[in-house]
């Protein structure tokens, strides 16, 4: 008989080959920080912002995003929420003007 592979909670956000489960959310989860590992093998110095309410149609997007909070800060993500849509989005959009000041610490 075959041993079983271990697993661990942690895999959905952790493994970089190989089967890994995850709900569809957690996936959503996981594309930052993602797209953050392929940056820095490409040596950009990237980070990432994610803004949103608790009203949005993705939900529980927010309460994965909290739980996964470790791994986000691993790789450069902050999360943060906001009061209402327009807020979120005004957070959104003030991250991506960083660059036009001197300064910014990612590219």
């Amino acid at each position: 008989m075959t041993a079983l592979k271990p697993v661990s909670l942690d895999d959905k956000y952790t493994l970089d080959r190989g089967r890994v489960y995850m709900t569809g959310i957690q996936a959503l989860v996981r594309v930052p920080m993602a797209q953050r590992q392929r940056d820095a093998a490409r040596d950009l110095n990237t980070a990432c912002f994610i803004s949103g309410y608790r009203g949005s149609p993705l939900g529980t997007y927010d309460m994965q995003l909290w739980r996964a909070r470790a791994f986000m800060q691993k790789n450069n993500i902050e999360f943060q929420p906001g009061l209402n849509e327009d807020l979120a989005a005004t957070a959104v959009w003030g991250s991506q003007q960083t660059g036009l000041y001197p300064g910014a610490k990612h590219d």
